[in-house]
């Protein structure tokens, strides 16, 4: 497909590159109803049509990176919903497809990065924020493998490893990545400079930096003043390029499914975040096109 010139990495060795925002909200923005369990990915299923024109959205904004629509897409919670193993495959493809489309119709380089959410996104309780859900590596890793077999038989350009709150789930990832050869991003959700789970920085960025298949290690849904320290803590271990795709601060009440927002929401120092490594910069949940269109006069000049 032509939307892109080479590989990620490749452009990143170059270059900063502008992420999308929060596809929940573009969506919620474009009159879907994301209400139950399934939240954005009962829109893919039902409404793939507002997908890609979100992905769309954020393609005029200016952004260079597509994340798909399959975070919280999962057999096991698919299946309690009535989908069958072979749709909820096709609706991890589909995913792929929906975002390159989008990617191919753009007037700019755009590469389509498929999102591997963490196993807390698909318990629909706000698990992603605490990390530890008392699963072994080995079985974070059968949770998984599966997804991202679908998700990289579609063809995507790198694979996203976002909120991940814990080094467990890490571990897991990183060894399917090993196992298949993949390229990915790895991002973690943190909170008080460390994982959501209570762990360390340098200690869980580490393992992500040693892994060949890991073209870029950072930070997404967190506060914005989380950035800097988790982005100075990966500088200390590596030399990949960094990525921060913050929220606008807001924290999420898993009991009645709405974000608190800050009353006074915290600047983003991009040009700090670029001294510290960031090239790959967007935003996560609450940031719209607006904002990326923003992003992209303030990192790309």
């Amino acid at each position: 497909m032509p939307r892109a010139s080479g590989p990620l990495a490749e452009a990143l060795s170059r270059r900063s590159l502008i992420l999308d925002g929060g596809l929940s909200n573009q969506l919620a923005a474009q009159g879907c109803d994301l209400s139950g369990a399934l939240w954005s990915g009962r829109v893919l299923a039902e409404r793939p049509d507002q997908v890609e024109a979100a992905h769309t959205a954020y393609v005029r904004a200016g952004a260079e990176v597509l994340i798909t629509a399959s975070y919280q897409v999962g057999y096991a919670s698919f299946a309690a919903h009535g989908y069958d193993r072979a749709t909820t495959t096709a609706l991890l493809r589909r995913s792929v497809g929906l975002a390159a489309r989008a990617a191919e119709a753009a007037g700019h380089e755009v590469w389509v990065a498929a999102s591997v959410g963490p196993y807390g996104a698909v318990l629909a309780d706000g698990s992603e924020y605490r990390g530890r859900y008392g699963l072994s590596v080995r079985e974070l890793a059968a949770f998984h493998r599966p997804r991202i077999e679908a998700l990289l038989a579609a063809g995507p350009d790198v694979l996203a490893l976002e909120t991940i709150p814990d080094p467990d789930e890490a571990e897991a990832l990183l060894g399917i990545l090993a196992e298949t050869g993949a390229r990915a991003w790895l991002s973690y959700t943190v909170e008080g400079g460390r994982t959501r789970s209570g762990r360390p920085l340098p200690e869980v960025f580490a393992p992500a930096a040693e892994a060949p298949e890991v073209i870029a290690i950072g930070v997404n849904c967190c506060d914005p003043v989380e950035v800097l320290p988790a982005l100075e803590a990966a500088a200390a271990v590596t030399r990949k390029p960094l990525l921060a795709y913050p929220n606008d601060g807001s924290v999420w009440d898993a009991a009645t499914r709405t974000w608190h927002a800050p009353e006074d929401p915290a600047p983003w120092p991009t040009a700090a975040w670029r001294r510290a490594g960031a090239r790959l910069t967007g935003g996560c949940c609450r940031i719209g096109p607006d904002r990326i269109a923003e992003l992209g006069a303030e990192v790309l000049g």
